[in-house]
């Protein structure tokens, strides 16, 4: 492939990147005190919410049919854009359902286009080079949400939250309307399939993304909220921590992709899992401010390795299988994402340790499932 369409790409990408992870950022370090101070919401309420938040995941399989009426590109531009109408609306609609309303809105954008992303990455770069891409539009991703992180450090106290939402989904808006402008396709490239595809080979990279889903989700729904009901963290305090955690991984996520290359999944894999073994038990016990700060970086760390989950796919598939597919990995990624945070949200009620304990369990499947990578490469390879 010529080296001029992977750069276009690769610009076109990293610009909806940026802006995607501009949105999410705004709406998660904004949400929890959003939730509790604005909204008066209960575990039982954010659990409801972060499962909605979800559907769209689950629903991810539907990109394969919109594919037939619109091209990948512009579907990823189409889906930043309803992500910034979605932040947008966020703080002008502060009640239960206003916030149900604005959630769907904003991750029908933020999962449509992750999904999206995936594919045209590992379409328009080689095997030894994707990881490495992966790896910088992570790095991008975190120095965004360090400039996110310091403009909302800057503006909360001046701003209320429904100006931030405003003012954040404003810019994305702007942005992702300069995307729809833009082409950066190679018609060399293998034409996608347009439905559904069900492998059994890939019977082991499905069951991998099944349970990064689910363990993802025990941290998605409940860390930051555990931070601000248990430990009482500010907006300031929030957005500092994630400051601190996105120049960590600034400069950890490049190290990741090399790391991927180098040693293989299956090694880095292992190593994201007995360590989220660990984290999500020290979530439970830990009773400490610092602590629990540390335990969300070092989670963060290890989440970025996940990447390895893809480009375990990209050596087991066909080319023209990866778009469908990356559609259908998202839809089971999101499977127990729909029910798991309700779920929690009733452990919570119980005992809030219960919630991180079934963390450290689902790490110990994938631990035990990412032993069979090397098997299945080397079936492949013969």
């Amino acid at each position: 492939m010529p080296r001029l369409a992977q750069h276009r790409m690769y610009v076109f990408l990293l610009v909806l990147t940026i802006c995607n992870t501009a949105g999410l950022q705004v709406w998660q370090t904004l949400f929890d005190n959003f939730a509790v101070h604005v909204v008066h919401l209960q575990g039982h309420h954010i659990g409801i919410i972060q499962s909605v938040r979800e559907i769209p995941g689950l629903l991810s399989l539907l990109v394969v049919y919109l594919l037939l009426i619109i091209r990948e590109h512009r579907l990823s531009a189409l889906s930043v854009l309803l992500l910034g109408i979605g932040v947008s609306l966020t703080g002008l609609l502060p009640t239960f359902a206003g916030v149900i309303l604005t959630t769907l809105v904003m991750s029908f954008g933020f999962h449509y286009f992750e999904t999206t992303n995936q594919s045209l990455t590992l379409q328009y770069f080689d095997k030894q080079t994707a990881p490495l891409i992966f790896g910088r539009l992570r790095s991008s991703t975190a120095a965004t949400n360090v400039v996110v992180g310091l403009a909302i450090l800057a503006l909360s106290p001046r701003l209320a939250f429904d100006q931030l939402y405003l003012l954040f989904g404003l810019f994305i808006i702007a942005a992702s309307c300069w995307a729809l402008l833009q082409n950066p396709t190679d018609h060399t490239l293998p034409p996608q399939h347009k439905n559904m595809v069900f492998r059994r080979r890939y019977w082991l990279y499905y069951a991998l993304t099944f349970m990064a889903g689910a363990r993802r989700q025990i941290f998605v729904a409940f860390a930051v909220f555990l931070m601000v009901k248990k430990f009482s963290f500010s907006v300031s305090e929030i957005a500092l921590l994630f400051l601190v955690n996105n120049l960590v991984n600034f400069f950890l996520s490049r190290l990741i992709g090399h790391c991927i290359v180098r040693f293989g999944e299956r090694k880095v894999l292992s190593l994201e899992y007995f360590s989220l073994i660990i984290i999500f038990i020290a979530y439970a016990l830990a009773d400490s401010k610092v602590i629990i700060a540390c335990l969300y970086i070092l989670d963060h760390i290890f989440f970025n390795f996940a990447i390895a989950i893809r480009t375990f796919f990209q050596k087991i598939s066909d080319p023209q299988d990866i778009a469908p597919s990356m559609a259908v990995g998202f839809t089971i990624n999101h499977i127990a994402a729909v029910f798991l945070p309700v779920l929690g949200g009733l452990l919570w009620l119980v005992d809030y340790r219960l919630v991180f304990f079934a963390g450290a369990a689902m790490s110990l499947i994938s631990l035990l499932l990412v032993q069979l990578i090397s098997g299945q490469l080397a079936r492949h390879e013969g």
